[in-house]
């Protein structure tokens, strides 16, 4: 069993489990009861997002230098007590079942779910 990090919208891959969206904000068009069939996410998890001010400079980074600071700045945030015992807690549950977090954007490298994917691995995850 392990944890995928995926992109929000796209086909489900074979054994992926439920989907937990870590997004600030719902998808924009569709209907609460249509998240889970469209493939967006089964649950929601806006605390494993960046904050609003967050998302506009990750948008906003051009250089490596920017991105770097939104790295620092989201990974600060993913320390405070809530969201790093809710990553502790998925951690753990990877060793035992199958489950994938995700965004929206299109480019893994350039999205908080990279991020996401280093602090699980750090804290032990399996993660596929």
């Amino acid at each position: 069993m392990s944890v995928r990090i995926v992109r929000l919208g796209t086909d489900r891959g074979a054994g992926e489990g439920p989907r937990l969206g870590t997004v600030r904000r719902p998808p924009r068009g569709v209907r609460k009861e249509d998240y889970a069939s469209g493939n967006w996410y089964d649950t929601w998890l806006p605390e494993l997002s960046p904050s609003a001010e967050l998302v506009a400079s990750a948008r906003a980074a051009q250089s490596e230098a920017e991105w770097a600071a939104f790295v620092k700045a989201f990974r600060k945030e993913m320390a405070a007590p809530g969201p790093s015992h809710l990553l502790d807690t998925l951690a753990v549950l990877s060793h035992s079942g199958a489950f994938s977090l995700g965004c929206y954007c299109e480019d893994e490298a350039r999205c908080h779910r990279s991020v996401l994917r280093e602090l699980l691995a750090e804290r032990g995850a399996d993660i596929a």
